[in-house]
């Protein structure tokens, strides 16, 4: 997929790894709409004349389908998700433990559906954006891992229903096999684990390789730009191992 004009949509692109995505793609030429709970937040990639924002709640199933009426993109990036609230899983309670399942699976749910329904153009590609907590677990994050691995399962059945409604939509995973500094569950997950081991946060965050939501978002899009994500459907990315396939 050559990214030059492609209309791309990233929701939760206005900070930390969305906005790290927005700003690949704007380098790209790609013709980006961002979505964010506050549009005006949205700085560095909204100043440039081939993006738009657009001020939305990601979880809004109205939103969602107005938005995918509205742009008709050739890519979707689904990255909005809440900040876990950090706790041992004899504490915390229910409300705390379902936050990432009322937001992030939730948002994805309402955009995949969406897709499918209108639906895309075929051709059209919708990419969730997971956690490596969905693969190894995060025990003082609550409902976080659980919910992140449900979003592997919605791309999933997605992508069987899109084969046998002979929609021509694809739908895959990327999965962040590390935290970063400088986001908001990235800082939220260091300080909780630093705490926990007695480490400082310094210490912690030096247990990752150094890397930027914009190399993030760098990476992802030339993934997208080489391939297409037509191999495989769940692909992890490291600061020190570059892109893998998981399945």
């Amino acid at each position: 997929m050559d990214l030059e004009g492609k209309r791309i949509v990233v929701v939760g692109g206005s900070r930390g790894l969305g906005r790290g995505l927005a700003e690949a793609f704007v380098a790209r030429a790609a013709e980006v709409t961002v979505v964010a709970r506050n549009a005006a937040a949205v700085r560095g990639p909204a100043e440039q004349p081939t993006v738009t924002a657009i001020s939305a709640d990601a979880t809004d199933v109205d939103a969602a389908w107005r938005i995918m009426e509205q742009t008709r993109p050739d890519l979707v990036i689904m990255n909005a998700g809440a900040e876990p609230p950090m706790e041992r899983i004899d504490r915390i309670g229910w409300e705390a433990f379902t936050t990432n399942w009322n937001v992030d699976v939730k948002a994805a749910l309402h955009w995949v559906q969406a897709a499918l329904t209108l639906p895309m153009t075929p051709g059209g590609l919708v990419v969730l954006v997971s956690s490596g907590a969905a693969v190894q677990g995060s025990p003082l994050s609550g409902g976080y891992a659980g919910a992140k691995r449900a979003q592997w399962f919605i791309a999933k059945y997605a992508e069987g229903l899109s084969a046998e409604l002979g929609l021509g939509l694809r739908f895959r995973v990327i999965v962040p096999r590390q935290m970063f500094t400088g986001t908001g569950v990235g800082d939220t997950g260091i300080g909780t684990y630093a705490a926990a081991a007695g480490r400082t946060f310094a210490e912690q965050a030096a247990t990752w390789p150094d890397m930027t939501p914009r190399a993030f978002g760098d990476m992802v899009a030339d993934l997208i730009g080489r391939t297409d994500l037509a191999e495989a459907m769940v692909y992890a990315v490291h600061g020190d191992t570059g892109v893998t396939v998981i399945e």
